[in-house]
């Protein structure tokens, strides 16, 4: 670990995995999403990936701490959060395999070059309009609503970053399935894999995982349910295997 030098309004946090994270204390802090996310992409040994809205880096960080991927690039609009991610590659000494790039999504594949990565993932903003609350924090505003990239741009950026056959992971909201499977195909981005997440084992999902493949055949597998908590705080034993990997 390199020594770094953490504003008054940052805080270094263990990920339990021999890497750290710099967030920012009042700022947009990552959540399971992005961890389960991490985990359900298959990176394999040798590609190159980039994460659409990486905000602190933690994507970029988890998947370089249990993946091969010769190269990860993190894109990020906010100065700030990009700042934050810079700090956590450094610290983890991860500059050979992971760069954090400021950038627009939209703009992505003039920035990287068409048809440049193996693999493409991206825990993109849920809400769209004034579904849910928006809050007054500008960073957790734009990480949370989709302010500045809508899921269309966002399945069109990936679509012309992805190599043939390469693979989009994205993590979102069930109540948006349907739309997010009518814009993948679209795209030609073909839907291959699906898993739903529960908080228990009897509530409805709250997030749902994907996988799809640029220019893929048709027919998706649907992974069992993941189910969180086995009761208030306690973990379920594939969370704490995820979180542990």
């Amino acid at each position: 670990m390199r020594n770094i030098a953490l504003n008054p309004d940052e805080q270094l946090d263990d990920l339990q995995n021999g890497f750290w994270l710099v967030q920012s204390r009042k700022g947009f802090r990552f959540g399971i999403d992005a961890v389960l996310l991490a985990d359900y992409a298959d990176v394999r040994a040798g590609e190159h990936v980039i994460d659409l809205g990486c905000g602190n880096g933690i994507i970029p960080v988890l998947l370089a701490a249990h993946t091969g991927a010769a190269s990860i690039t993190g894109l990020e609009i906010q100065e700030a959060s990009a700042a934050l991610a810079r700090k956590s590659v450094g610290y983890n000494e991860l500059e050979g395999r992971v760069r954090i790039v400021t950038g627009d999504i939209r703009e992505a594949a003039q920035t990287f070059g068409a048809a440049s990565f193996d693999v493409v993932t991206s825990n993109p903003p849920y809400m769209i309009g004034q579904h849910g609350l928006t809050n007054a924090e500008d960073s957790i505003r734009i990480a949370r609503h989709e302010v500045c990239c809508t899921l269309d741009d966002l399945a069109a950026s990936a679509a012309k970053l992805l190599k043939s056959r390469g693979r989009f992971y994205m993590v979102h909201r069930p109540f948006r399935l349907a739309e997010i499977m009518r814009t993948l195909s679209r795209h030609h981005l073909e839907p291959k894999r699906m898993r739903l997440v529960h908080p228990y084992a009897d509530r409805e999902p709250n997030l749902v995982l994907i996988e799809a493949a640029r220019g893929g055949r048709s027919g998706m597998r649907i992974d069992p349910p993941l189910v969180v908590y086995t009761s208030p705080g306690v973990y379920t034993d594939e969370i704490l295997r995820i979180y542990r990997r």
